[in-house]
């Protein structure tokens, strides 16, 4: 008999089903635990003593399937032992009640169990909620003392809940470790490496670990081109950006838009709008269809900047690609007509952009976080957070906000 999996959140475990050791074909039966044995797992009784609790379930408790929580390649009367303590240990060390939790995995070293990976995830996410990085690291030296085959991928493992909380020292620590072992670093973990120094490190740190990526001949994924890009964006360093989308490669197809788009928004950050359509041109020429976030990036340049002629060849030019504008387009029209006063010639765009269509925001979040969001935007969204019967259309939007805008400088008098 072979238990693969647990099934059973480790949060309750208020159901078990009753199985023979001996693996002959007997009823299974429910076993309700009453309130009194449920403190005991909640550990509102300091007393608990975990192993002499499993001692004495561990001839009743059977789990049917697992979803991976451990496996033994022995079968014998310890099998219910170690599922029990596999279930208290992640019960324990997600509910922070740690002396019970090192009690119980000093029974499972001295029971000789093989780990699985994701009994060994479960437990590293807990550890590391609850800042107790140093048992990670104990973990990791058991599962490297036993020789077992997961090693490198609980390498990664651990790389990948340091770099989640930020410690970037340990991640480093683990990667050196690894080199001196001989364990080879996925592609995997070489992005990961990148992807949280650009949350947590500086640009300095988030580049040179880039060029190690770069080494190692892996190629960059499009999480961490966005969190690279990100961090550029945080720092103003929009010159610095544009190089590094061309050192990726503005030819590679298999992230579709997202590096020309970002380039396009280097250029439109800093308003340099001969250099924003020259690559809006190569970009057609080399193949790329521009969508949404393309053609609203343009846009938003184009209205703060109180290009009219332009602003309205993007949006015949959206019409043609058979792009349906949306909200961040309506609001850069809006905005820049009535930035220089001219609410009245509202319609003449309008009136080709499908006004009375249900608003959408389709455009890309990074374009935000550099160029930030319009007024006709950021009014639409408040009005649309509110949940009436009323169908809100754009034209629905700008009447309100026309109307907004227009009294704002009036003066009430109260008498």
């Amino acid at each position: 008999m072979e238990i693969n999996s647990l099934t059973l959140p480790s949060s309750r475990m208020s159901i078990l089903l009753k199985d023979s050791p001996s693996g002959a074909p007997q009823q299974q039966n429910k076993i309700i635990w009453r309130r009194n044995k449920k403190r005991a797992f909640d550990g509102t009784h300091s007393s608990v003593d975990s192993p002499s609790l499993v001692q004495n379930n561990s001839r009743k408790i059977m789990f049917p399937q697992s979803d991976g929580v451990f496996h033994d390649s022995k079968v014998d009367v310890y099998m219910p032992k170690q599922t029990s303590l596999c279930v208290l240990m992640l019960h324990y060390t997600e509910n922070g009640l740690f002396p019970q939790a090192q009690t119980t995995w000093e029974q499972l070293l001295y029971s000789s169990f093989v780990p699985s990976f994701e009994f060994i995830s479960r437990l590293f996410d807990a550890y590391a909620k609850h800042g107790k990085f140093d048992e990670v690291v104990n973990i990791l030296r058991y599962v490297d003392m036993r020789n077992f085959s997961i090693l490198p991928n609980v390498y990664s493992l651990a790389i990948s809940c340091f770099g989640r909380e930020g410690q970037l020292e340990l991640m480093e620590d683990m990667a050196k470790e690894m080199a001196s072992r001989g364990v080879h670093i996925s592609s995997k973990t070489a992005n990961a490496f990148v992807l949280y120094y650009s949350i947590f490190g500086s640009l300095k740190d988030m580049e040179n670990a880039y060029g190690r990526l770069k080494k190692s001949r892996f190629m960059i994924e499009r999480e961490v081109i966005r969190a690279m890009a990100s961090a550029y964006t945080r720092d103003r360093q929009f010159y610095e950006l544009g190089e590094f989308l061309r050192d990726v490669g503005l030819g590679r197809k298999d992230v579709g838009n997202l590096l020309w788009n970002l380039l396009l928004l280097s250029y439109a950050a800093n308003f340099k709008m001969k250099s924003l359509q020259k690559e809006f041109l190569q970009m057609l020429e080399s193949g790329f269809r521009p969508d949404i976030t393309t053609f609203n990036i343009r846009a938003l340049a184009f209205s703060r900047m109180a290009l009219f002629w332009d602003l309205h060849l993007s949006i015949e030019h959206m019409e043609r690609e058979k792009v349906i504008p949306d909200l961040v387009t309506f609001g850069c029209v809006v905005d820049a007509y009535l930035e220089r006063r001219l609410g009245r010639n509202l319609d003449f765009v309008l009136n080709k952009m499908n006004a009375d269509d249900s608003p959408m925001l389709l455009t890309d979040r990074f374009v935000y976080e550099a160029l930030g969001k319009g007024d006709f935007q950021m009014s639409s969204e408040a009005f649309l957070e509110f949940k009436t019967q009323r169908k809100w259309t754009y034209r629905a939007l700008i009447q309100k906000y026309l109307k907004k805008h227009y009294r704002r400088n009036q003066i009430f008098w109260n008498y």
